[in-house]
């Protein structure tokens, strides 16, 4: 497609509705609020700038700058006409072309870091005076593209946190455990194939463990991942139980470890009676899973996942096997050690996983009522998915990209929104920013000079078609485990 499509009809016009004179747009990329953000998501981690930018760069060079000049702006001008209902001129996209790249400055707070909100996360300001209309003409696929990296990567780190506490406080000697204990299932339920990319990638900029397989090739393009990225473990579906048959599911177990006699292996436990599964097949197949040389992962997918790991009972002992949860029944079944900290780890022959409807509150209480019942958090892996990372929208943290500040005939305006209507959300900030780090937080300063707009924390990531400060997953990975 046409890389003049990358945007909304409505911004086809802005270059001839601009003050005459106009030379300079600069604006900035914003998350304005966390209200609509899960509870505890209080700051919004930086995180895509790198992977947007070099998309943008390179699917300019491929569908616009590298096709001749005629057939891209005819093909331009003959749709827009149409869409428009009158005739299209081309001549500042035709001028575009001969130029060869994006003529923009982008500037980009570190990735990895935590921004409060209502701080400038991005800015972008056109670097040459007659192509002062590309600046919010990108905005589109530019806010298209950088909000949900930026959001999964902050969810993700609250579920990190979660988990973190509650290994410091039930399993202290496992806290690296925490890494995996976030895994990603969410691609299928993504809107669509770039999604599940940006938002797996900020998954994996916190996490270790993730099922979206395209996110290891575009961490390793985007970001210079090297090695290990991400890792999952042997693991059956639906279909591979429904095909054992419902009346030979523990054949269908032994098949498994038979074809897996090493290693972790996880197993859909509630194709038809998890219940039975606990407490029939399980007591029978104990010695042939302590003999195996790696981990069983019973994984319930369906119900409260909260009742389903915990019980409905708050107290051990409950009296029947819903009472008591696929923990405490494993632990019945497999035992296990009482750690330190005095509680009770699994054998490590044995483990859980749920990956059905995961959201940070249940994450929360899943921990909490396991630590009621004297278990470790570590005895759970949670899959976390589009009942997580596709329930967002851009206004999950407020994001915007709004230009602060223009140049007309020479002269410098300092410009902002504030609409009388509004709650406050929206009101932007005014004329050009700087971002400085006070006190360990990211603070805005805004209607700076354009001398000490050069100065702080925001750095040029990519100017005219070159970038600059380009960052490894490595070093992001870093700057958010020291976040936590």
């Amino acid at each position: 497609m046409n890389g003049l499509l990358l945007t909304d009809g409505y911004k086809t016009g802005h270059h001839q509705q601009y003050p005459k004179g106009t030379e300079e747009v600069y604006s900035n990329w914003t998350p304005r609020s966390n209200k609509y953000a899960p509870k505890g998501c209080d700051k919004v981690v930086s995180f895509g700038q790198q992977y947007v930018f070099q998309w943008l760069h390179d699917y300019f060079n491929a569908n616009f700058f590298s096709k001749p000049k005629e057939e891209v702006c005819n093909e331009i001008k003959e749709e827009l006409s149409l869409y428009l209902g009158t005739a299209y001129d081309v001549t500042h996209y035709e001028k575009l072309h001969d130029l060869q790249y994006l003529p923009i400055k982008v500037k980009a707070l570190p990735e990895g870091v935590e921004v409060p909100a209502r701080v400038p996360m991005v800015t972008v300001v056109n670097t040459d005076a007659e192509f002062y209309w590309i600046t919010n003409f990108l905005e589109t696929i530019l806010s298209t593209m950088l909000w949900q990296p930026m959001t999964s990567a902050s969810i993700a780190l609250r579920y990190k946190r979660i988990f973190k506490h509650w290994a410091l406080l039930t399993d202290k000697d496992n806290v690296a455990f925490i890494d995996f204990q976030g895994h990603d299932f969410s691609m299928r339920g993504m809107g669509g194939l770039q999604s599940a990319v940006s938002s797996g990638m900020g998954h994996g900029a916190v996490f270790l463990g993730s099922d979206t397989l395209p996110v290891i090739s575009n961490l390793r393009k985007y970001y210079n991942a090297k090695g290990f990225v991400v890792g999952s473990v042997n693991a059956t579906e639906h279909s591979v139980m429904c095909a054992g048959t419902k009346d030979d599911e523990m054949g269908t177990f032994r098949h498994l470890m038979d074809t897996y006699p090493t290693g972790i292996l996880s197993v859909v436990s509630d194709t038809w009676d998890l219940w039975k599964v606990l407490t029939d097949y399980l007591p029978q197949l104990k010695e042939e899973v302590l003999a195996r040389d790696g981990k069983l992962v019973i994984r319930p997918d369906s119900g409260d996942p909260v009742a389903i790991i915990c019980g409905e009972s708050r107290t051990l002992g409950g009296t029947l096997p819903k009472d008591k949860g696929v923990v405490e029944l494993l632990w019945d079944i497999f035992g296990g050690t009482v750690n330190a900290q005095g509680y009770k780890v699994l054998d490590p022959h044995i483990g859980a996983i749920y990956g059905d409807s995961i959201t940070t509150e249940r994450a929360e209480n899943i921990c909490q009522r396991l630590n009621d019942k004297g278990f470790a958090s570590t005895n759970v892996v949670l899959g976390i998915g589009s009942f997580t990372y596709q329930f967002n929208t851009r206004d999950t943290f407020g994001f915007a990209m709004k230009a602060t500040s223009v140049v007309v005939n020479g002269e410098r305006r300092e410009i902002f929104k504030d609409p009388i209507t509004d709650d406050g959300v929206k009101k932007s900030a005014k004329g050009l920013v700087k971002v400085e780090k006070i006190d360990n937080s990211y603070v805005l300063i805004d209607q700076v000079t354009p001398a000490q707009e050069n100065e702080g924390e925001l750095q040029v990531i990519y100017e005219n078609g070159k970038f600059l400060n380009r960052v490894d997953l490595e070093v992001i990975r870093a700057r958010i485990n020291e976040s936590i």
